[in-house]
């Protein structure tokens, strides 16, 4: 006789657990269990049939899969977490009691783990099992950058301690000297959010985003509790990170940390990085020189010698031999010198980025600049860029910190100058001195140093993710900069793109529309310049029939006139519709311009012919099943969407460049 199947031990019921249950199985507490999930990366399943895996009448909210419940179960935290729950029994049993010295005994005990042996976890371990290669670690990165900066720019508070603040922002500053160092870092992005930059780490594009230096206004339904425990674990992982990064390029970590220069705002000069090998090299040059050993024999030198004159000859031969090969070699390969150029096979297929000749290394783009920050630009970010992208001196006011190359403005040596504030007029001294808002020194009213560029912020991002120096006239002080898109979005075909004339991007209907309106208001112009011509005809006879009458009464016989005008033409015009009603034959209009015409006809025919492809579309949906015909739809209905979006920004440009080319006339 088979086994009877109870209730619940196969099947799905077997295969998931709840919330509840799966605490009680582990004996810890709920906000451990949430620790102990979000470390080593388990999260909440939802079963496909909520109600054949409840084991209960009341409904379960959360499931786990009994097998990742089972894997915590040998966890090494589970111990640590609950030796840390002993000492807090400990030290509410002596306050209960009301030994206060014990309870302050056992809390000393506590912040004091090497001499105590306080229950202390760490998350290596836990580091080394969710990623078992180094690749996989960067693949995750870009959360945890994002994380890290994010409490990095925090105020503290009871929720958010000034330790770890301080902990992820010299993780960061570490993290950021190895980019400057490897020149890793791509391409950056100014956003409401903040500033996105994009790093090649080792093959692997990480993205993160850093906000503003703003003053953070925490809020109270922030759930600080589970964000520390995400902070805490990425904490760990870029640690490990910055570790294999620095060994991989040759240098020593933790980087030497100078309390006294961050104390002062230095931030990334607060940190001095160092050679692995440096020490060892001196100390074997030192025991080199210092050594008391004899010298050499002068027989086995004067061997010696012989040696390296007879290859010195032999080497300097083989050269010749191989110069004379490369030339001959150069010669035939003049001709097949030229670069080859990716066509597209068909008319409308994509066209590939063409190789070129430039060898401009982008991570000496600023190598040969000198930077100086003013005061009101975002000083973190711009020297962060510049150093990653080979600038090596940058100076700015002192009020921003120390770390600067130069704090005088006034230095010879500066190249470009980073401003962001408007041109004002400045007001000059009975002496004939006065002050430019553009810098900090007395120079003569609104004059600049000479030989200096002086840009805007935007300047720099645009720079680097175009990869050449773009010309500084675009980016003046006061000037209207153009538009900064992002680099990590591609353009695709037929959308909207702010750096493309409008004439290229705009549709045949678009292109119509905008003509007929043009002509219209023309027209319209025209009609009220022999409007105003005509008034001024009629008093002109006014003023010369009746000179004695007062200006009052002749605007008011004008105005009469007019009105009578009008009346006759509305009259004129009810008579002439009478008429055709009666004839049956269409309303004379007025004349209208042959231009315009001739656009609102070619208007109806592209009317005409898109009417007729929509009756060929709607025909051919027809033959197709009624999935497909559902999946076209809504692949219709996304397009549609995109080109009445891209419609309404090309309208707003068109407006826009209306408005600019009217007020310039």
């Amino acid at each position: 006789m088979a086994k009877i199947k109870k209730k619940g031990q196969s099947g799905q019921a077997k295969n998931y657990i709840t919330r509840t249950q799966a605490v009680k199985k582990l004996q810890i507490s709920l906000p451990d269990f949430r620790k102990l999930c979000i470390w080593k990366g388990i999260y909440p399943r939802e079963p496909r049939s909520r109600k054949k895996v409840s084991k209960s009448a009341t409904a379960s909210t959360t499931f786990y899969y009994t097998k990742d419940i089972q894997y915590l179960q040998h966890e090494p935290l589970l111990q640590k977490f609950r030796e840390q729950k002993v000492l807090e029994k400990k030290i509410s049993r002596a306050l209960g009691r009301g030994d206060v010295s014990d309870a302050a005994r056992l809390e000393r005990n506590a912040g004091r783990p090497d001499q105590t042996g306080k229950p202390r976890y760490t998350l290596h371990h836990v580091i080394r099992e969710r990623y078992p290669t180094f690749i996989d670690a960067i693949r995750d990165l870009d959360d945890c950058l994002s994380m890290l900066f994010l409490f990095a720019n925090l105020p503290s508070t009871t929720s958010v301690p000034a330790k770890m603040i301080a902990r992820c922002e010299r993780l960061c500053h570490e993290f950021q000297h190895y980019l400057i160092t490897s020149h890793s870092l791509r391409k950056s992005f100014l956003s409401i959010k903040g500033i996105y930059y994009q790093a090649n780490i080792q093959g692997e594009d990480v993205l993160w985003l850093v906000p503003y230096k703003f003053n953070q206004r925490v809020v109270g339904d922030i759930d600080f509790r589970i964000m520390g425990t995400f902070v805490e674990f990425y904490m760990t992982l870029l640690g490990f990170v910055n570790y294999r990064l620095y060994s991989s390029i040759g240098l020593k970590y933790p980087p030497k940390f100078d309390q006294t220069k961050d104390d002062k705002g230095a931030e990334l000069a607060a940190l001095t990085l160092e050679g692995v090998n440096l020490a060892t090299n001196e100390e074997t040059t030192k025991a080199i020189t210092n050594g008391e050993g004899h010298g050499p024999d002068p027989k086995v030198q004067a061997e010696v010698d012989k040696l390296v004159k007879k290859l010195r000859t032999e080497s300097a031969a083989d050269k010749a031999d191989e110069e004379m090969a490369d030339g001959e070699e150069e010669e035939e390969e003049k001709a097949t010198d030229a670069i080859d150029k990716f066509e597209p096979a068909a008319p409308g297929g994509d066209v590939l980025p063409q190789p070129t000749y430039s060898g401009n290394d982008p991570s000496k783009l600023f190598a040969n600049c000198t930077f100086f920050l003013s005061r009101e630009t975002p000083r973190q970010s711009l020297e962060f860029i510049l150093r990653a992208f080979g600038c090596k001196r940058i100076g700015w006011d002192p009020i921003l910190g120390e770390g600067s190359f130069t704090t005088d403005e006034s230095d010879p040596s500066i190249t470009h100058q980073i401003v962001d504030r408007p041109i004002v007029q400045a007001a000059t001294t009975e002496q004939g001195d006065g002050e430019d808002n553009q810098t900090a020194q007395k120079l003569g009213p609104n004059q600049r140093y000479p030989g200096r560029i002086y840009v805007q912020p935007q300047w720099v991002w645009d720079c680097i993710n175009d990869e050449e120096l773009k010309s500084p006239e675009l980016y003046a002080p006061g000037a209207s900069l153009p538009p900064h898109l992002s680099p990590f979005v591609k353009p695709t075909q037929g959308q909207y793109d702010p750096t493309v004339p409008l004439e290229e991007q705009e549709t045949e209907g678009e292109a119509l529309d905008a003509a007929i309106e043009d002509a219209k208001d023309e027209v319209e112009s025209d009609e009220e310049n022999s409007e105003v011509d005509n008034d001024m005809d009629v008093a002109d006879d006014n003023d010369n029939d009746e000179e004695e009458d007062s200006d009052a009464e002749e605007d008011e016989e004008v105005e009469d006139e007019e009105d009578e005008d009008e009346d006759e033409e509305e009259v004129l015009q009810r008579q002439r519709e009478l008429e055709a009603e009666i004839s049956g034959k269409a309303v004379k209009s007025k004349q209208v311009d042959p231009k315009l015409k001739a656009k609102l006809e070619k208007k109806k025919a592209l009317e005409r012919k898109k009417k007729e492809e929509a009756e060929d579309l709607e025909r051919a949906k027809g033959m197709l099943s009624k999935k497909k015909r559902k999946l076209f739809e809504q692949m219709q209905y996304t397009n549609k969407k995109k080109s009445t979006e891209d419609m309404k920004l090309r309208s707003k440009r068109r407006k826009l460049e209306k408005e600019k080319a009217a007020g310039k006339a």
